[in-house]
């Protein structure tokens, strides 16, 4: 069954018939994060990627970043069972849509933020899709852990 992944949102699941999908990832960072020992799966879709402090209290939506809304995925991963260890992580999006080139590349500092919280927590990417121009789709195989990338009419494994 496919679970849509909406922007700003996340999903996991145990369940080996499941198919995490997001659609629309430009400057967005699409992380798909699977362990394979206890058949846990994970799908993010973060707009943005720090959250400032702010006055007006807590964040609403924490998946809307990434400094927040990466490690609330993985502790629900780990609430399943999974271990930092077994996790394959894998990256894409983080595009510069409209040929923006300037300090709110967006889909730059989208990745940077993932790469500086990977090396914090000593993980790594196994794979990833990231930059260019084009729109992307993204599928984690719940039973196999398998990503694959869509964009113009064009289909590949990650």
């Amino acid at each position: 069954m496919e679970i849509i992944v909406s922007i700003s949102d996340m999903k996991v699941t145990t369940r080996a018939k499941d198919v995490l999908v997001t659609h629309a990832l430009g400057s967005c960072l699409g992380l798909a994060v699977y362990d394979p020992t206890v058949g846990v799966a994970g799908l993010i879709h973060c707009l943005l990627p720090v959250a400032r402090d702010g006055a007006k209290g807590p964040v609403k939506n924490p998946y809307m970043y990434v400094n927040l809304g990466v490690p609330q995925m993985m502790r629900a991963m780990f609430g399943r069972g999974a271990t930092r260890e077994n996790m394959i992580l894998k990256a894409a999006g983080c595009g510069r849509m409209m040929h923006i080139s300037n300090q709110f590349d967006t889909g730059a500092n989208n990745f940077a933020a993932l790469k500086k919280l990977l090396q914090i927590n000593e993980m790594r990417l196994i794979a990833d899709d990231v930059g260019g121009t084009i729109p992307r789709t993204m599928r984690l195989f719940a039973e196999t852990g398998r990503v694959v990338i869509s964009s113009c009419g064009r289909s590949w494994d990650l």
